[in-house]
């Protein structure tokens, strides 16, 4: 096989030397990340503005929030598939026109039909559940290995923004524009995040034909091609590759137990807190502004960090969180809890860059999405049962004594998973000195 590896390799050093901000094509993806955030984070808004306006009641919110979880959750899995399946760039681009066509559907709804705004929610969750593990693996295949971290700080970036200034944004456009014009607004937006994205540039083509498949034989081409599977099939397969990694699935279990009992108990026992115990609401804005604040540090320090046991670093800054719960089981100074929100908020995305960036080196190219959705399904799918538990939990055992327990679990669970094999450099090998 004729090849000239010293042209190669001087060709590949380029593109790693250039930030990935300069990167037509990423920018472009984050762009349509960035909007699909806004859209996400402003619909809650926009939906309790039309409580406010009694356009819609306060049940018929819960009703249209839930339907729009049970969407994500039902569309996360089946996106993972379409998107291992099928160009991923074609299932940003359907999810994001489904979403889309919500935004008009929940303003026709509005005031006149609880039933439409709900099955439109549901389209809306769908959407944005579908796209998630379609970006993922869009990101792997616009970015080279060696800038993705950077691109998924930049990613997590657009995130945490959206979170800052969706509602911001939003509250200040109600000024001038009503609740309906207002999810026009988020269709457009869904808009830009389904045609902006380009397609997946040759860096992940090229990651993706070097690494083999788990299940790749070297068998010679011996007719035409087996049909596909189905969807359950695929989708199981998606869930022996994360069998493979058991950095992962460790990793995957400290975050379920971070989410469902840390994120879940803060969310809950804040307000009361800062309401009992301090008597006024300017704990609770100022820890909620310190946590996003916190986490936007978080992924400009880890766009550059690159620590020797990168597993254990970002299981270290996954079990800050615990500090957060910890803060509201004394009585002290409200400083203190908006100080430790700031230090979870840096924590989560220590964690979550490397996260992403060893997903997408270490899981096969063509299982990507599907390993990604499962990562989106357990981790969202666990929340809201976490915080359907916390309240009758906190009335039953007191506040305190629930606080503590999900305290301790955020820092053993991270601790515990430290101790799976692979989890020191989240790969099943340690890198090189080169890396």
């Amino acid at each position: 096989m004729a090849s000239t590896p010293a042209p190669t390799r001087a060709d590949s050093k380029a593109p790693q030397a250039r930030s990935v901000l300069r990167d037509p094509a990423f920018l472009r993806l984050w762009a349509g990340t960035t909007a699909s955030g806004l859209a996400t984070w402003a619909l809650p808004f926009v939906l309790g503005l039309a409580v406010l306006h009694r356009d819609l009641s306060a049940a018929g919110l819960g009703i249209v929030l839930a339907a729009r979880t049970i969407g994500f959750l039902l569309a996360v899995a089946v996106g993972g598939v379409l998107a291992d399946r099928h160009s991923r760039r074609a299932v940003v681009l359907w999810s994001g026109l489904a979403a889309a066509a919500a935004a008009p559907l929940l303003a026709a709804g509005l005031g006149s039909s609880l039933a439409l705004m709900t099955a439109a929610a549901a389209l809306a969750g769908a959407g944005q559940g579908a796209c998630r593990p379609a970006f993922q693996a869009l990101t792997a295949e616009t970015v080279d290995p060696a800038r993705r971290q950077q691109a998924n700080a930049a990613m997590t970036l657009a995130v945490r923004s959206s979170t800052l200034a969706g509602p911001a944004l939003t509250a200040l456009l109600a000024a001038w524009l009503d609740t309906a014009t207002l999810l026009l607004g988020i269709g457009v937006l869904w808009l830009a995040a389904a045609l902006v994205p380009g397609r997946g540039g040759a860096a992940g083509a090229a990651a993706a034909s070097a690494a083999p498949s788990a299940d790749a034989d070297a068998a010679p081409d011996t007719g035409p091609a087996a049909p596909r599977a189905g969807f359950r099939a695929e989708f199981l397969e998606g869930l022996r590759e994360a069998r493979r990694h058991p950095w992962f699935l460790a990793g995957l279990g400290a975050l379920v137990a971070v989410v469902a009992l840390g994120y879940s108990a803060t969310s809950v026992a804040l307000p009361l807190i800062s309401r009992d115990r301090y008597g006024t609401e300017w704990v609770l804005a100022a820890a909620m502004t310190a946590y996003t604040l916190g986490a936007l540090a978080g992924a400009l320090v880890i766009a550059r960090l690159r620590p020797r046991s990168q597993g254990w670093a970002a299981l270290a800054g996954l079990a800050a969180y615990g500090v957060a719960p910890l803060s509201l089981v004394l009585p002290v100074h409200p400083l203190a809890v908006v100080a430790a929100y700031a230090v979870a908020g840096i924590g989560i995305e220590l964690f979550n860059v490397p996260w992403f960036t060893a997903t997408q080196r270490e899981v096969a190219p063509d299982k990507l999405a599907r390993v990604s959705s499962l990562d989106f399904l357990v981790s969202y799918g666990l929340a809201p049962a976490g915080l359907a538990l916390i309240a009758p939990a906190i009335d039953a055992f007191g506040t305190a004594p629930v606080l503590a327990v999900c305290a301790a679990a955020c820092f053993l669970m991270p601790a515990a998973a430290a101790l799976v094999p692979t989890s020191r450099h989240f790969a099943r090998t340690a890198p090189s000195a080169a890396d």
